[in-house]
């Protein structure tokens, strides 16, 4: 798994590995490791499976890298 932005502070990491067969399996082992702040930034972020941008029944593979997107803000316009 990856995580970007205010998922990697909320998680205090950039990278783990969390078991699961499905995007949604993945997402609950991740959030009872990580919390209520990783829950939270995870209720807003988007997912995707190796590049792709995936639902939660999306099957995973161990060598899948899922990364949590959550949305970025900032910039001038």
């Amino acid at each position: 798994m990856r995580f970007f932005a205010a998922a990697r502070e909320a998680v205090g990491r950039s990278t783990d590995s969390v078991p699961g067969a499905t995007v949604a399996e993945v997402l609950a082992v991740a959030v009872a490791r990580y919390g209520d702040t990783f829950a939270a930034v995870l209720a807003s972020s988007r997912i995707w499976v190796n590049g792709e941008e995936a639902d939660a029944s999306c099957v995973v593979l161990d060598t899948d890298e899922l990364a949590v997107l959550p949305p970025v803000s900032g910039g001038s316009e």
